[in-house]
């Protein structure tokens, strides 16, 4: 995607940094989101038909979209801002991005760890950071936590991608809040020293190592592993049949997990609406759609399941508050400087 903030749908009412009046925008509700999936259009067609809000998508990558925020001011028709990954939202929250809301729907409906502490953003959707092994080569009994992966003797087995992934940083940002700045660095220095190859490509590509041979294991979001479970490619439905996934940490806080996940806009012109749009998120239908349509767990429990999502079983999840992951990320940055994972 170039720089250009792409727009799925025209904002009709305004032109760029024009005062959109709430009395123009009554029945709507306008999204800048940095998520890019089908599923998401889905989102917003059962909202509008639930309410008759219709639901206007600016979309581009994280950065750009807060920037774009703030160039606007108060002039922004930014009502909600969706990214993922707790790391991005707390991005967002530094600079002043966002604004508390306080919600019945939302606090009866979301596990406290998904929830900021101040209502300034929520985790709607969650993205479980799984290990995946060589089912020829590795034994699974031998992996029961990330702790394990630093251990020597997966020296030159370990495929993982790059620091500057807001996925190894809030992962790195978890075992900060767990087990302290000292140990986290240890941890950090271990997988350095045992990655196979200098960190390459995204998550997709560390699972296709360990099929391929180049690693024996690999971390990666779960949701990649299943969309090669599925691909219509039967090259891709092969290779990921050659590896295994694991839940790691089962024993102990549970597997890291991170979020898709939402804010209403501190300038939004229409705020009623944001906060309408949020707690449909939390709903059942909703649920059933980031489950279904994008292989992300639900946040609540009781909804159903994509089927592969389902075969995985159940699992326990590291509950820490997804605001932690945030607030770590500037030590985790530092951490990964140190080591040298590049």
């Amino acid at each position: 995607m170039s720089n250009v903030v792409v727009a799925k749908r025209i904002l009709v009412a305004a032109v760029a940094g024009a005062v959109l009046g709430s009395s123009a925008l009554a029945e709507e509700v306008n999204v800048y989101s940095a998520r890019h999936y089908d599923s998401d259009e889905a989102l917003y067609s059962a909202f509008t038909e639930k309410t008759g809000i219709e639901v206007n998508v600016i979309e581009g990558d994280s950065d750009q979209l807060i920037e774009r925020i703030k160039r606007e001011g108060v002039a922004s028709p930014a009502d909600v801002m969706m990214t993922v990954d707790a790391g991005r939202l707390w991005r967002a929250e530094q600079e002043g991005i966002f604004q508390s809301v306080d919600s019945d729907v939302l606090e009866d409906r979301l596990p406290e760890a998904m929830q900021h502490p101040e209502g300034l953003w929520f985790g709607f959707s969650q993205r479980a950071r799984a290990i995946y092994y060589n089912r020829e080569t590795v034994n699974p009994a031998d992996i029961a936590s990330y702790e394990d992966l630093a251990e020597s003797r997966w020296e030159g087995e370990v495929c993982i991608r790059s620091s500057s992934n807001i996925y190894n940083q809030s992962l790195l940002a978890s075992l900060v809040e767990h087990h302290g700045e000292e140990a986290a660095e240890e941890w950090a220095q271990g997988i350095v020293d045992n990655m196979a190859r200098q960190p390459q490509g995204g998550d997709t590509d560390q699972i296709l190592g360990v099929a391929a041979g180049e690693c024996d294991v690999a971390i990666a979001n779960h949701y990649y592993y299943v969309r090669l479970l599925k691909s219509d490619d039967v090259s891709d439905r092969e290779q990921a049949r050659r590896v295994g996934i694991i839940f790691p940490n089962q024993d102990g806080r549970g597997t890291h997990v991170n979020v898709g996940g939402a804010g209403v806009v501190a300038t939004a012109p229409n705020r009623d609406n944001a906060v309408r749009l949020l707690e449909f998120l939390a709903s059942d239908a909703a649920q059933e759609i980031f489950a279904q349509g994008n292989n992300e767990f639900p946040v609540v429990e009781s909804v159903k399941r994509d089927p592969v999502l389902e075969s995985f079983g159940n699992f326990n999840r590291d509950d820490v508050n997804i605001s932690a992951l945030g607030e770590n990320n500037p030590t985790a940055v530092r951490i990964f400087d140190r080591v040298g994972w590049r």
